[in-house]
């Protein structure tokens, strides 16, 4: 079959690879229709997370099941499905507790509670190096599903694949960096960060009552889009100081709620990167410093945008002084998909409108190119094996 292979930094090419099999009784083997170019896989690309083998890229994908082992009991040939980024058994501790990303049974060689930088890490992830489990992704013409009676969705058929390919990964990720910070109703929610993961943010700020939602980039096509798709009040970091535009916009005090969807890949000075260097750190941590520093005494900080290292000069001082509630980590996909998929079906939810580029999966590497350099006001790209 085809597909989207990493080789190394920066090489990223469709080629022909070994089929996907059953490997174990709850397997489901899914012929792909669609599948999307995250920012989380740029991480990869960039070497911000280490991959040393050949990888099939990709977490963010749906299809046809194909086959299915014989523990399948949920799922049958022919069901169409969209597939949660997590691999989660089901059935462990924290699957029981509505954690399926720190599954203790789908990442078996690298899993443990330290949650170090190249060892105990969380549960398994598609397509997202052996860290997390050396699974094959889903940029590919099929691909192997792992804990198929725990993981998948049947979608209506009433339904684009556009409509609802989003559930994968980056609404529930958007959906749950709201939920996480408990919003009674009317907040201020400030979200770090127009891609597609903020964007998903804001639609779910309005979703869970937020009374404002202000979008922070520094590029302009993307706030445009934000202000179009979302209805959001935007600030461009280019041009403002943003955390004083949060204070000016919120009488002094700053956001009930702020939103870190950017993470460790934001944009940097020449000096920084120095810093960064000299510390040993991956990227920077600058979006989650200012989202401490926007935030109100006494709020709420969410942070989804991905970080991969210790950094220096951690403000603990501002985080205590301020009283702030930080929650973080991966999106917990199977504990909100079923409510999402509702949301979309009855019409609240809309998740196509932040699509800029279709293209065929041979395309991809071409496609890694155009998103990483955010060429041609590329907001969100969909790949069709």
């Amino acid at each position: 079959m085809k597909a989207a292979v990493f080789h190394k930094i920066g090489d990223i090419r469709v080629e022909n690879v070994e089929d996907p099999r059953i490997q174990h009784p709850e397997d489901i083997i899914v012929k792909v229709t669609s599948t999307a170019i995250c920012g989380s896989d740029l991480h990869i690309y960039d070497g911000f997370f280490p991959q040393l083998k050949d990888q099939v890229m990709g977490h963010e994908f749906m299809g046809i099941v194909e086959e299915t082992g014989s523990g399948v009991s949920k799922l049958k040939r022919g069901d169409r499905v969209v597939v949660p980024f997590p691999i989660a058994c089901g059935h462990c501790y924290f699957c029981n507790h509505e954690l399926p990303v720190h599954c203790e049974n789908s990442n078996i060689e690298h899993y443990g509670p330290q949650g170090d930088m190249t060892s105990g890490k969380g549960g398994g992830l598609f397509g997202y190096t052996d860290l997390y489990g050396a699974y094959a992704g889903g940029q590919a013409e099929y691909a192997r599903v792992p804990f198929a009676n725990f993981g998948p969705r049947v979608v209506p058929d009433s339904l684009t694949d556009e409509e609802v390919l989003f559930l994968t990964d980056i609404f529930p990720t958007g959906w749950s960096a709201i939920d996480w910070a408990q919003p009674r109703g009317g907040e201020t929610i400030a979200i770090f960060g127009s891609g597609p993961v903020g964007l998903m943010a804001q639609k779910s700020a309005w979703l869970q009552g937020a009374g404002r939602v202000i979008a922070v980039d520094p590029l302009a096509y993307r706030l445009d889009m934000a202000r179009n798709v979302n209805r959001v009040e935007t600030i461009n970091s280019s041009e403002v100081d943003v955390v004083q535009a949060i204070y000016d916009m919120t009488q002094g005090r700053g956001a009930d709620i702020c939103v870190d969807a950017v993470g460790m890949e934001a944009d940097r000075s020449f000096l920084e990167k120095v810093k960064a260097t000299v510390n040993f750190e991956k990227g920077t941590s600058k979006v989650m410093e200012d989202c401490f520093k926007a935030v109100r005494r006494g709020g709420t900080v969410s942070i989804v945008g991905v970080y991969g290292s210790n950094y220096d000069n951690f403000p603990i001082h501002r985080i205590f002084d301020k009283g702030i509630t930080i929650k973080t980590g991966q999106a917990p996909v199977q504990r909100y998909i079923d409510h999402l998929i509702s949301l979309v079906v009855s019409g609240q939810a809309t998740l196509n409108d932040i699509i800029t580029h279709k293209l065929p999966l041979s395309a991809a590497s071409d496609a890694y190119d155009i998103f990483k350099k955010k060429e041609d006001n590329c907001v969100k790209v969909v790949l069709k094996p």
